[in-house]
């Protein structure tokens, strides 16, 4: 293992990374006849698992769907599109209905605990959270929301990077995928979902060229 402080070795060029970012899009049509490598998929979770939040508080659940009888019930709630059943992996990116300071304590002596620390030296950091959490419920729901869609950008790059193909899925009723996945009681709801694996062959949209405005358009520089 790394020492903390030691910066990875590259494994790949800058053209590399690029490359694969210019090869992956929105499928439209996967292969329903092919899955992904177990290993691969391992990486793709832990991929998941490092995704940073705000605060460090992690607000998410990650439900990965591969079961065909839960899968073909989707397509339904899902605008009429057929990538949930057709992938091999779909991942349901839920985040929490509310925040209290029960799981606020949980996080931090998880924190003292990972980093060999007292719980006492991070009373100042408890208060900081604390505080914003006294934002109202549609706020504090808005900021988890937002959260999941960071996570959703890690995992469409690492699925890029690894040669997955990807689709993000807003058209999708997240009230029903709670009731069929069983979130409706618990305390995450289903925000935005995530259909992986590999392009059908026939997916006429693997050939369109990206549509993107000129880097100077989009990035400035002071």
């Amino acid at each position: 293992m790394k020492a903390p402080n030691e910066i990875p070795t590259p494994q790949g060029s800058a053209s590399q990374w690029l490359d694969a970012l210019q090869w992956r899009y929105a499928v439209k049509r996967f292969d329903p006849q092919r899955t992904i490598d177990p290993q691969l998929w391992h990486a793709v979770e832990k991929s998941l698992v490092l995704t940073p939040s705000s605060f460090g508080l992690q607000p998410w659940m990650f439900l990965v769907v591969t079961d065909p009888a839960v899968k073909a019930q989707l397509p339904a709630i899902s605008w009429g599109q057929q990538q949930p059943n057709d992938c091999s992996h779909l991942v349901v990116i839920a985040t929490l209905r509310s925040i209290d300071t029960q799981y606020v304590d949980r996080f931090l002596q998880d924190t003292a605990n990972t980093r060999n620390i007292q719980i006492d030296s991070l009373a100042n950091y408890r208060k900081v959270i604390l505080g914003f959490l006294h934002n109202s419920s549609e706020q504090l729901a808005d900021w988890a929301t937002q959260q999941g869609y960071i996570a959703l950008g890690q995992l469409m790059a690492t699925a890029a990077y690894l040669g997955i193909d990807a689709c993000p899925m807003e058209g999708i009723s997240p009230s029903k995928y709670d009731e069929i996945l069983g979130l409706d009681q618990s305390p995450y709801a289903t925000r935005v979902a995530c259909a992986l694996g590999y392009r059908h062959p026939q997916d006429g949209y693997a050939s369109n060229a990206k549509v993107r405005f000129e880097a100077d358009e989009l990035i400035g520089r002071i």
